[in-house]
C-alpha cells in the first residue's frame, strides 16, 4: 500500500508533501510523489523533487517519484492514481480562499475530492503570523 501526493513546489504543495510524509510514516507505507515532470509547464524543478525525496528519507519514509509527463490535467493524474490497487490515500494541497472564493474549491481539488477512488486528504499551508494576516496597519482600513 502507499500514500500518493500531488507535488508542486508551492506553499500548498509543500504542505501536502509534509502531510503525506507524516501519513505514510504513521501507516508504515511508501510514498508516491506525483510530479508534473520536467516537460510540463511547472516551476517544480528536478532539484525540488530531489529535496522532497530527501525530506521523506529523513523521516524514514521510502518514497518514489512518478512523473506524470505532459498530462494536460493534473486532476486526471491524481484520480487515476487513486484507483490503483496499492494507493490507499491521496493527499493534495489547497489554497486559502477569500469569503467569496470559498464558494468554490479549486477545480482540480474539487474534481479529485469528488472523483477519487480512495480517501483524499486536502491540506492548507500554515497560516502566517497575525501581522501577516492583518497587514502592516493592524487590520484597519484607511479611509
Amino acid at each position: 500500500m502507499s500514500v500518493a501526493v500531488g507535488y508542486l513546489s508551492t506553499k500548498e504543495g509543500l504542505a501536502a508533501l509534509h502531510a503525506a510524509i507524516a501519513e505514510a510514516a504513521r501507516r508504515r507505507t511508501t510514498l508516491d510523489i506525483l510530479w508534473p515532470g520536467a516537460g510540463a509547464q511547472s516551476d517544480t524543478s528536478p532539484a525540488a523533487v530531489s529535496a522532497a525525496l530527501a525530506l521523506a528519507s529523513g523521516e524514514g519514509v521510502s518514497a518514489r517519484v512518478r512523473p506524470s509527463g505532459n498530462a494536460d490535467d493534473p486532476a486526471d493524474v491524481l484520480i487515476d492514481a487513486s484507483f490503483e490497487d496499492d494507493v490507499e490515500l491521496v493527499v493534495i494541497g489547497v489554497r486559502r480562499r477569500s469569503p467569496v472564493g470559498k464558494l468554490f474549491l479549486g477545480s482540480t481539488a474539487q474534481r479529485v475530492i469528488l472523483e477519487a477512488g480512495c480517501p483524499v486528504t486536502a491540506v492548507k499551508p500554515p497560516v502566517g503570523s497575525a501581522l501577516d494576516r492583518r497587514g502592516s496597519d493592524g487590520g484597519r482600513q484607511r479611509r
